[in-house]
């Protein structure tokens, strides 16, 4: 059962379904037209990740650098908005700033990994600027950086467990002692880390005793995805927005 929401960024009948990067299957990550996709498959939950460009402009990318996806090259962090503009992810879209994505999907609720520092008060000032309190959700493996945006932007702000949090609250599981950060909404967890299980009934159950859903990423196999609705995780992350959107309209709970 999903607890009561407490932000209206998690205000949503059934599991949340997150089409992560876009749904990355195809090779097109976080792109509009990825995100356009989804957005006609039915999704309304979108993951991505923000970088900072070397004069401040706030990009929806995965890695430090364009190497791996685009046909350019070099660190964001080094690079001004007008050279990262040019490169083209898969050789055909472009790179978009999250300013942008934020206007052209108004319907969207992004979830947003913070990958580097000088992305966070872009981001924070972008949110505030356009009144988007619950429309973005803030993670981040770094406990300390969801921790410092919390404190900069205050309870207004939609946040999940980083690293540390996620640790503590499989401790808590286990009937260990262990500190947790009051103010997150989620814990964003894989469902098993260096071959070790993280997400079981203990820990959901332990999630939901705090008031927090549980957010599973990334995947992308149908046993999968209907095991872990079984033990009444709140939303998967997925690749294969398709796959998804069939297992939970087999178990009627796609909305």
């Amino acid at each position: 059962m999903i607890p009561h929401a407490r932000h209206p960024y998690l205000d949503h009948p059934g599991p949340l379904a997150f089409a992560h990067r876009g749904g990355a299957a195809d090779g097109l990550e976080n792109t509009a037209a990825q995100f356009h996709r989804a957005v006609a498959a039915g999704y309304r939950y979108i993951e991505t990740d923000v970088h900072a460009t070397a004069d401040g402009r706030l990009v929806a990318f995965h890695d430090a650098t364009l190497d791996r996806v685009t046909d350019g090259a070099g660190r964001i962090a080094d690079l001004p908005w007008s050279d990262v503009r040019h490169a083209r992810v898969a050789g055909a879209e472009p790179v978009p700033l999250f300013e942008e994505l934020l206007e052209t999907f108004p319907e969207v609720r992004w979830n947003v990994d913070v990958k580097a520092e000088p992305a966070l008060r872009p981001l924070l000032d972008l949110i505030r600027r356009t009144g988007s309190w619950d429309r973005v959700c803030v993670g981040s493996f770094s406990e300390a950086r969801v921790t410092r945006a919390q404190r900069l932007a205050g309870p207004r702000l939609a946040t999940s467990y980083g690293t540390r949090g996620v640790l503590g609250l499989r401790l808590r599981s286990w009937g260990l002692p262990a500190a947790l950060r009051r103010s997150a909404v989620c814990a964003q967890v894989p469902e098993a880390h260096a071959g070790v299980p993280v997400v079981d009934r203990s820990f959901v159950r332990a999630a939901h005793a705090r008031g927090l859903q549980v957010h599973v990423w990334t995947v992308n196999e149908p046993a999968r995805m209907h095991r872990l609705l079984d033990l009444g995780v709140d939303g998967i992350m997925t690749d294969h927005i398709e796959t998804l959107r069939g297992v939970l309209k087999d178990r009627g709970t796609w909305v």
